[in-house]
């Protein structure tokens, strides 16, 4: 960690570093203020008059934001997100693999076989069989059709 740090820092003055540090301060602490000012704003703005409620106070939303970003997450930042985008990516697609193939129909197969039994089975397996010999001959009708 520590030769980490050193490459990041050659051959800049420690002035320059508080400045740094400085400004990244100033910068959370001006977008706070902001955002706080925001949401006053489109609360005071649109929530009396859609849904008769009161007018807030700066804190009121200050508090309000953090609270949204506390339930709501904190977001996954901008950017690319490198490897973790791509995991992030990747489990997204094995969800919907799972969905996909979500055998939920099959939690009442034991049921239906318990009441109805081996008897329906073979009268659906079946009903399958006329109904793909049926569709059999009717192209092969039309395909004698074709050809004469």
């Amino acid at each position: 960690m520590n030769q980490y740090f050193r490459h990041k820092m050659r051959g800049k003055s420690p002035f320059i570093i508080v400045g740094f540090v400085l400004f990244g301060i100033l910068a959370v602490g001006a977008l706070a203020i902001l955002f706080g000012y925001i949401v006053m704003s489109l609360w005071n703005w649109l929530m009396p008059e859609l849904f008769d409620l009161p007018t807030i106070t700066y804190w009121q939303a200050v508090g309000l934001f953090i609270l949204a970003k506390f339930l709501f997450g904190f977001g996954s930042g901008g950017g690319s997100g490198g490897k973790k985008s791509h995991e992030k990516q990747e489990m997204s697609c094995d969800n919907r693999r799972n969905k996909k193939s979500d055998f939920s129909k099959w939690e009442h197969y034991d049921k239906f076989w318990e009441e109805k039994g081996e008897e329906a089975y073979q009268n659906y397996v079946k009903e399958i069989d006329l109904d793909n010999s049926q569709i059999n001959n009717t192209s092969e009708n039309s395909q004698r059709d074709d050809k004469s």
